[in-house]
């Protein structure tokens, strides 16, 4: 047999072959004109039509053929129109007028005639007297037979007649519902929305249209029908019935759906880099729309500090519930507490689908509960009790790594999952992944930047006698990250101590390293005992030389960085301020009220070539000095100035104790989640009176040296520091002797009792001495070295008039 189908037949598959009849290609008359009106082709039904054979007429001007004027003009004036239809008169071979309906289509052609690169296809219909059906009756078949949902009503809203497909979609006979009204034939209140439009139909007369939602009889998925209803008139005009068209749109609305639960996946999934609070959006996104109960289980290791690169999952395999949602309150289907980790069989859906790194649809039958039953039985359980019947399975990957698994299920919905709902899971899946890897990537590198951030802090802060601390930092909210802001407490010479507080502008780890290089730089730069304001030029210069070797990728100098340096004196009982763009400290006085302490404000640091500028104010032992970055004052929404006003109330309202009164700022000044990272760092003054201090003019002269040992020795036995006598004699004879030698007078000997003792000899001359080895038969150059092998440490600072050398050794235990 051949494969090819006979002419004259049909090829539908499963019926038997029917001859059709053939074409009469005779029943429509063809002409073809060219540009310039020339007739270049003729059909046997034009021929027919106005009896000239082809020959007669092509190659003429079409014109002859007309009886009268040419219709609307010629067809060469229509320029620009690609189709035209009138009427033409047209004079028959045997002299008859023919009056035809003529259709013209212009036809552009590759290449043109004389510039002319068109044509004209006319044509007209050739009347033929031969029988034809019924037109009522073809009328009554068309709609029976028609592929539309269709039906007839009378002006009374009663069924006259339902073709083919409305009997099936209604599951009812044309005779079953011939007489009955749709409200009647549909109990749903769609039926009496649509015979309300029905009744405007037939009183206005005027089309109306109506989307429905109907649960049919039969059919366990809910149709959507775009439903049209038209008037029937009759020729005077008069409405004598409504006609009834449906379509099934149940295809493009559930479409529709899929595209807007995606879109509205696209805007709630993701709005936080909070990854359980991700995962939750997503199962809130899909429960209801397209699941009964959503879970999300990821791998454990994921939420350690590593990157899962597993190729294979093992099985079964063990996942950490992050989130589940239901429809019924509570989620009474869940069976894994949040956050716990539980192991899944190798034959459930989510080991099965992390195996396969596919998506996979599984339906709940009697076999699959009763192997769950003897692997899971509390699963098993909650199965039968809800009704669980189909589960739909995603694994969650992002950028190449599988980070854990997405389970759909249904009870309460009929349908189980289809296809359309696994490509739907699936890209929510896939948008909740991605979300959720970048919520795992920034909480690694927040965490690393904390990490980092903490170890460039002061673990602790050190001991010393000048002022009693208490410190607190807070990082900003999660959503804004690490940032750079410091403080430090640095013992100095003399028993004094620095105060810094500094910030690094900006977030990260690239703000945190800048910060850990300040504070480093700050610290190097106070153990040379330079003043605040020498200090932060120092540190200004420093700032630009980063930049400029890093050529302006530091992150200092772009994004900023301020600094505010305090060294407290705790004999003199003075403090030197100096800050560099930084916000001003708070001063609170014995018995005062806290106020701003005024400085001179400085640019901030890496602007270079400006000045900074000190004071120095006298603190009252007892004085609470208040140093902070601008995150404890400045907040979203709120004037810096009501910040500032909100710090001196708490601290005017504090009690004595440092770390209540770090609380209670914290409590009354900061908003619940900062915008910004803050430190804060409080000092109360202390004072060391004359009982601890002594001090001496030192005529110069090498006799000198001899009454000075013996006033020393007479001091440590005032301070019962007799056993001290002999080191601190070496000491001072040394550093006496070097003043007399090489330094100017005047030359003053001070000894400080405080945790250590402290010898302090001060000259005139800006030259520092410096250590270094004698050789074996040089007769001096020991004298410092022996210093160094005798004291904790030494070393020299630079006064406005001179220099001070220091030297701190132990004081002997009790």
């Amino acid at each position: 047999m051949s494969d090819m189908t006979p002419p004259g037949t049909t090829g539908d598959e499963g019926a038997a072959l029917r001859p059709v009849p053939p074409l009469d290609e005779a029943a429509t008359a063809r002409a073809v004109v060219d540009a310039h009106g020339t007739v270049t082709g003729w059909s046997e039904g034009a021929q027919r039509l106005v009896g000239h054979p082809a020959s007669a007429v092509i190659g003429r001007p079409a014109a002859v053929l007309l009886a009268g004027d040419p219709p609307t003009g010629t067809l060469r004036s229509l320029d620009g129109v690609q189709r035209w239809n009138g009427t033409a008169t047209l004079r028959h071979r045997d002299g008859r007028i023919l009056p035809v309906t003529l259709l013209a289509h212009r036809r552009d052609l590759d290449s043109g005639v004389d510039g002319e690169a068109h044509e004209w296809l006319l044509v007209a219909p050739v009347s033929r007297d031969q029988p034809q059906p019924d037109e009522d009756v073809l009328i009554g078949w068309s709609l029976i037979q028609s592929p539309c949902t269709m039906a007839l009503y009378d002006t009374g809203l009663r069924l006259l007649r339902a073709n083919a497909d409305m009997e099936r979609v209604m599951g009812l006979s044309e005779a079953e519902m011939r007489g009955l009204r749709v409200s009647e034939i549909v109990l749903d209140p769609q039926g009496e929305r649509t015979e309300e439009l029905m009744r405007r139909v037939v009183a206005t007369g005027e089309q109306q249209h109506l989307q429905a939602a109907l649960q049919l009889a039969g059919d366990a998925h809910e149709s959507v029908w775009s439903v049209s209803l038209a008037p029937v008139r009759d020729p005077r005009g008069t409405v004598r019935g409504v006609l009834l068209s449906a379509h099934d749109m149940t295809d493009q609305h559930r479409a529709r759906q899929r595209l807007a639960l995606v879109a509205e996946a696209g805007v709630r999934i993701g709005t936080t880099l909070d990854l359980a609070r991700t995962a939750r959006e997503m199962a809130d996104v899909a429960v209801g729309e397209l699941a009964d109960f959503v879970t999300v289980d990821l791998l454990p290791d994921i939420d350690d500090d590593q990157e899962p690169r597993a190729t294979t999952m093992p099985r079964p395999v063990e996942l950490r519930r992050v989130a589940n949602q239901s429809v019924l309150p509570g989620c009474p289907e869940a069976v894994v507490p949040l956050g716990s980790v539980a192991v899944y069989p190798r034959s459930s859906p989510a080991a099965e689908c992390l195996a396969s790194g596919q998506p996979l649809i599984q339906q709940v039958t009697p076999t699959v509960v009763d192997r769950w039953a003897s692997q899971a039985p509390d699963r098993a359980e909650r199965m039968q009790r809800f009704g669980f019947h189909s589960v739909l399975a995603v694994p969650m990957r992002a950028r190449g790594v599988t980070l854990g698994v997405a389970t759909f299920s249904r009870h309460r919905r009929p349908e189980p999952f289809e296809q359309d709902d696994l490509l739907l899971a699936r890209e929510i899946t896939a948008r909740a992944a991605l979300s959720i890897d970048n919520a795992r990537r920034y909480t690694r590198e927040r965490d690393t930047s904390l990490t980092l951030q903490s170890s460039l802090l002061p673990q602790r802060l050190p001991r010393q006698s000048a002022v009693e601390v208490a410190s607190r930092y807070l990082p900003a909210d999660a959503q804004v990250g690490v940032g750079g802001d410091w403080f430090d407490v640095i013992p100095l010479s003399g028993a004094r101590v620095a105060l810094v507080v500094g910030d690094v502008v900006g977030h990260g780890i690239q703000a945190s390293a800048s910060m850990g290089r300040l504070r480093t730089a700050v610290r190097t730069l106070a153990d040379v005992d330079l003043s605040p304001d020498e200090l932060l030029t120092h540190l200004d210069d420093l700032v630009n030389r980063l930049s400029a070797e890093n050529d302006d990728t530091s992150g200092i100098a772009d994004i900023g960085a301020t600094c505010l340096y305090a060294v407290y004196d705790p004999v003199s009982r003075r403090c030197t301020l100096a800050r560099a763009g930084h916000p001003e400290p708070v001063l609170l006085r014995p018995g005062g009220a806290a106020r701003v302490l005024e400085l001179p404000a400085g640019p901030p640091l890496g602007l270079g070539g400006l000045p900074f500028e000190a004071v120095e104010v006298e603190l009252p032992p007892g004085s609470l000095l208040v140093l902070h970055t601008d995150g404890l004052i400045e907040a979203r929404g709120r004037d810096i100035d009501d910040g500032i006003g909100l710090l001196l109330r708490a601290l005017d309202r504090s009690g004595p104790a440092l770390e209540d009164i770090c609380d209670a700022v914290v409590r009354d000044v900061l908003p619940t989640r900062p915008d910004d990272d803050v430190a804060l760092l409080m000092a109360r003054t202390r004072a060391l009176d004359s009982a601890h201090v002594a001090s001496w003019d030192v005529p110069p002269h090498p006799s000198a040296v001899a009454d000075i040992r013996d006033r020393v020795n007479r001091q440590l036995e005032q301070w019962g520091l007799a056993e001290a006598a002999f080191v601190t004699e070496l000491v001072v004879s040394e550093l006496v002797t070097n003043a007399i030698r090489y330094g100017e007078p005047p030359i003053q000997l001070r000894l400080i009792l405080d945790r250590n003792l402290i010898c302090e000899v001060s000259d005139a001359s800006s030259t520092a001495p410096h250590m270094r080895r004698a050789r074996v038969y040089d007769e001096g150059g020991r004298g410092l070295l022996l210093v160094a092998q005798l004291c904790q440490r030494w070393g020299t600072r630079h006064t406005y008039r001179g220099k001070t050398i220091w030297a701190e050794h132990a004081l002997p235990a009790d």
